[in-house]
């Protein structure tokens, strides 16, 4: 009897946490197998409001949550067992971390009396995360601990979430009730009943137990600011922004002022035909670089640039007046400079009443040059061989604005950033440039895709994909259209255009190349396979892709030197130009 109420409390407990995160605004939930989260996997599993997602890696679900939580822009549930199964979710954390996305880690965890001394799958599992995570640290499950206590502590540890939370559950055996049911609803003991009794309130609403408002910071400039800052030549920089955050607005306001809008591979604007996209190319190309150099104003929204070119240009430049717009307070600049921050969302800023700058068109020269190396790229890539940057022109080209792109760290992101073409209807880009990691890529951007199911694609490397390739059972789950494109040029790529000093080095010790292919490992997941050598077959392939209800792989098949060839030889042109 005894035994049977402390597993029932557990699940009591979980019911709770699982309900108020509902309430919460949390719309996912990731599980992974385990007995000592028994109490949490029992109550989701009852938990109507919540998607339920499995995966047998800890590892890979920890960056399809991230994934869920880009998409759904909304917090997500992870719920693992202890000891090293907690551990796996540290690379999703760090990232989620550097780039503020809610991830609420659910972690089962032994009571205080098995740490420490020899039990099995115990380890010290509270700020396992160090500085990573918002801690959460509950006690095992009491009924001298009022529920309202739980309530409360989980509403604060919410509200305002902008970047992973752990909460650490400590739960004593027994772990498994006799009947499953929910408990916030089903029939318990007295002594339980009474217990939950205790928010009888808040069972019949759907609202938080606590409501916290939103933390505001925006205190924004005068008009008379304003004046003073927009007199003179001035760019506007874009750099990471989610699609939520209406970046568009940013080519009116660049139009209203009259200043050049460069823009970063993450902005959502890189293939705007308003924009100067080819921004890292430009740099690179001394007439635009000369004219970038008049400039004495910077107005930055976000950070996170990819471009080195582009950081260096914002280091150098001595600049008269330097404002970065963040929707938190972060120090987002490597090169530390000098500058004003306002605290304040997007639209915010872009709908202040900005007047006209008094060097308005000084940067006009720019359009011509940007479409100028457009017309370059066309000649050296679309017309040339068959390569990594002529396969990421034809997906970016392809991509409507109902459709996903994610694209993958290394090489990938690097050539969509320095030759994406202008399209006038551009998919939301997602990338994982935190921490810049090659690991989760395919876990992540299934997450991505799983949301609301609209058609995805994945540019990754080899490498990165074989690092990732457990999460092919995450792929297979797909309802919609989800395009895995893995470029195969026999290890990685990018060290071919970084300074190795030792060309035996490089290879040894830095390519890895590895003489695979992608064909029986998408086989053994399941997965529509294509392997592909040549534009047309990719164009092909592609499009078939594209219509099929789940997802697919194709595979190109590229020389190790290619890209890094096409680099240097567009490089330079453009220098010559």
């Amino acid at each position: 009897m005894q035994n049977n109420f402390h597993a029932e409390l557990n699940l009591l407990w979980g019911a709770f946490l699982l309900e108020e995160l509902a309430r919460l605004g949390v719309q996912h939930v990731c599980m992974a197998p385990g007995s000592r989260s028994t109490p949490l996997t029992l109550a989701a599993s009852q938990q109507q409001k919540l998607q339920q997602h499995l995966h047998f890696d800890e590892r890979g679900l920890g960056f399809y949550a991230l994934g869920l939580a880009k998409a759904s822009r909304a917090p997500v549930a992870i719920i693992t067992t202890s000891g090293t199964a907690v551990a796996n979710l540290y690379p999703a954390v760090v990232e989620a971390w550097l780039t503020n996305v809610p991830l609420i880690v659910l972690s089962g965890d032994r009571p205080p009396e098995l740490i420490g001394c020899g039990a099995n799958q115990a380890i010290i599992q509270p700020a396992i995360f160090a500085n990573y995570a918002k801690r959460c640290d509950l006690p095992t499950p009491d009924t001298s601990i009022s529920a309202k206590v739980l309530l409360s502590s989980i509403d604060e540890a919410v509200a305002n979430l902008d970047g992973p939370l752990h909460v650490n559950c400590m739960y004593r055996e027994p772990l498994y009730p006799t009947d499953l049911g929910n408990p916030l609803s089903a029939n318990l003991s007295l002594e339980l009943t009474l217990y939950r009794d205790q928010v009888s309130a808040w069972l019949q609403h759907n609202r938080p137990y606590t409501s916290f408002s939103d933390a505001q910071f925006a205190n924004l400039p005068s008009r008379d600011a304003l004046s003073r800052f927009v007199h003179g030549k001035g760019v506007i920089i874009a750099g990471t922004l989610d699609s939520s955050e209406q970046p568009e607005q940013l080519v009116a306001l660049a139009a209203k002022l009259g200043w050049p809008l460069l823009t970063d591979a993450q902005s959502q604007l890189r293939q705007h035909p308003a924009a100067i996209g080819n921004i890292d190319q430009l740099l690179q190309q001394p007439q635009a670089k000369a004219l970038l150099q008049q400039a004495d104003r910077v107005l930055l929204f976000g950070g996170r640039l990819l471009s080195k070119r582009l950081i260096s240009y914002l280091a150098e430049q001595n600049w008269h007046s330097y404002w970065q717009v963040l929707p938190r307070q972060q120090r987002l600049d490597p090169s530390h400079q000098s500058k004003q921050v306002l605290l304040a969302n997007l639209h915010q800023v872009a709908e202040l009443d900005w007047p006209r700058s008094s060097a308005a068109h000084w940067a006009l020269p720019l359009v011509t040059q940007n479409e100028a190396m457009s017309q370059l790229f066309t000649q050296q890539i679309d017309h040339g061989s068959f390569g990594e940057a002529q396969v990421i022109r034809q997906i970016a080209r392809t991509q409507t604005g109902q459709q996903q792109l994610f694209i993958g760290n290394s090489l990938p992101v690097r050539l969509y950033d320095m030759f994406a073409p202008i399209t006038s209807e551009p998919a939301t880009t997602y990338t994982n440039r935190g921490a810049s990691g090659i690991d989760g890529l395919i876990a992540t951007s299934c997450g991505v895709a799983a949301h609301a199911g609209r058609p995805t694609t994945l540019i990754i490397g080899d490498i990165s994909a074989l690092h990732d390739l457990n999460s092919l059972a995450l792929a297979r789950q797909a309802q919609a259209p989800l395009v895995l494109v893995i470029i195969n040029n026999d290890g990685g790529s990018i060290f071919n255009i970084l300074p190795v000093p030792d060309e035996q080095v490089r290879q040894q010790y830095y390519r890895l190349g590895h003489g695979l292919e992608f064909g029986y490992g998408s086989a053994m997941f399941g997965l529509p396979y294509n392997q592909v050598e040549d534009l047309v077959g990719f164009i092909d392939a592609y499009e078939d892709a594209l219509s099929y209800h789940g997802a697919s792989v194709i595979e190109v098949k590229v020389a190790p030197t290619q890209s890094s060839d096409q680099i240097a030889a567009i490089g330079q042109w453009v220098r010559q130009s």
